[in-house]
């Protein structure tokens, strides 16, 4: 078996990609039409609009803190010392390199919304209309677009300087011949601090602030605890869904030598397992609500139970939960290629359809949006994803063969 495998993107993989982004563009740009037209008073055409912009907002932030999540993932086992995941780090680290391009794009659409005077999506942008409410009024400390636009360039910016620093770090062992045992120890070290300090940029992020400012707010009247643990887990399950939907692509294209069934079993066990702890997550959160009956709480799940909303709110609890519970239940499952490729891309799905019903209720309460039409925004991403992916494992070699820890992977077994 070659220590250095190449991936060279063919002409259909190209293809593909352009082909979705093509369709993803032509979507917004049907979408943006259709919600853009002629409205019987300016509060009409402002929540027509909105429509466009949340459709925007929901893809790009759910598909750039997936990206984000696969850096996660490769900083949790860089702590933990793992050796396992070494085998397919190419893969993440391509898939975490999409942080700084579709940062970008979130941020540009996140703060047009903010400042492009529609009101509709955050209504804590309306300074006159926070005078007059007394919640909003209490939170504008935090609710305002001062601090949203610093706190969120800030954090785009964080994920993705450290992020490149792990990839270059990880990348640096395919020049180095370790002479001494002295030189790999450094390198862990190393490895071990720039894991940390993005898991602390990353605690003080997705599990806490960002969520709240660039989806909890919508819904500016509500808030819960959970929320940010539960779009973490959405985005995580989702982030280790697409590395092993790329692992098995390579693996088909028979690339990727080292890896076998023990880790696509490990890789299962990861969007099993967190499928579980996002319904644990999901349940908590309902229940809880549910059970305290208070009414400024309660109104959340009330316009996503019932109504236009209710069938997306189901589905997407059946999918992400009763999907995985019931076909990742047995260890054969978990080892077999199609199955798990088709689970991975019922999860992302799912996930997908989960950011979905946290945005629109609120943006478009009377009227559901054209599902096919923001499912068809989110093929823009999908393209872009696939098709930067496959130029960065174009650059370097698919396997981390100087890696000290390439041993720990070659053997692994579960």
């Amino acid at each position: 078996m070659s220590t250095v495998e190449k991936f060279i993107p063919s002409k259909k993989y190209n293809t593909t990609a352009f082909i979705l982004m093509a369709v993803g563009l032509l979507a917004a740009i049907v979408l943006y039409i259709t919600t853009h037209g002629a409205a019987a008073t300016p509060e009409e055409q402002q929540a027509k609009s909105a429509v466009f912009w949340a459709a925007l907002l929901q893809n790009s932030v759910f598909f750039l803190m997936i990206c984000n999540a696969t850096m996660f993932f490769m900083c949790a086992t860089a702590l933990a010392w793992g050796g396992w995941q070494i085998a397919f780090t190419r893969v993440t680290e391509a898939v975490s390199s999409m942080v700084p391009i579709i940062g970008v794009i979130a941020v540009v659409i996140l703060l047009s919304i903010v400042y492009g005077g529609n009101h509709v999506i955050y209504h804590w942008t309306d300074a006159a209309h926070v005078e007059h409410d007394s919640v909003l009024n209490f939170k504008k400390g935090f609710l305002n677009p001062t601090f949203f636009t610093v706190v969120t360039i800030l954090t785009v910016l964080l994920w993705s300087l450290l992020g490149w620093q792990m990839r270059k770090l990880s990348r640096s062992t395919d020049e180095t011949s370790w002479k001494n045992p002295k030189q790999k120890y450094n390198f862990q070290f190393k490895n071990t601090v720039t894991a940390g300090l993005f898991m602390i940029v990353f605690a003080l992020t997705v599990m806490s602030s960002i969520p709240w400012l660039w989806l909890m707010s919508i819904d500016a009247h509500w808030f819960s605890t959970m929320y940010s643990w539960y779009t973490f887990a959405s985005t995580f399950v989702s982030g280790v869904a697409v590395i092993t939907l790329f692992v098995i692509y390579l693996k088909n294209k028979g690339l990727l030598g080292i890896v076998n069934e023990e880790h696509l079993h490990d890789l299962g066990k990861f969007i099993f397992a967190f499928s579980i702890f996002w319904t644990y997550l999901w349940f908590s959160q309902f229940m809880l609500i549910w059970y305290a009956n208070i009414p400024e709480e309660t109104v959340y799940f009330q316009s996503r139970t019932k109504g236009l909303y209710s069938i997306v709110f189901w589905t997407m609890f059946v999918i992400n939960f009763i999907v995985p519970l019931l076909i990742f239940m047995s260890r054969d499952s978990k080892r077999n290629y199609t199955i798990v490729t088709y689970v991975a891309l019922l999860v992302i799905f799912g996930h997908w359809l989960d950011f979905y019903q946290m945005v629109f209720p609120a943006v478009s309460p009377d009227k559901a949006p054209n599902l096919l039409l923001i499912l068809g925004v989110a093929l823009f991403f999908v393209g872009l994803i696939i098709y930067f992916v496959g130029r960065t494992l174009s650059k370097y070699s698919l396997i981390a063969s100087n890696h000290p820890f390439v041993k720990e992977s070659v053997i692994h077994h579960t």
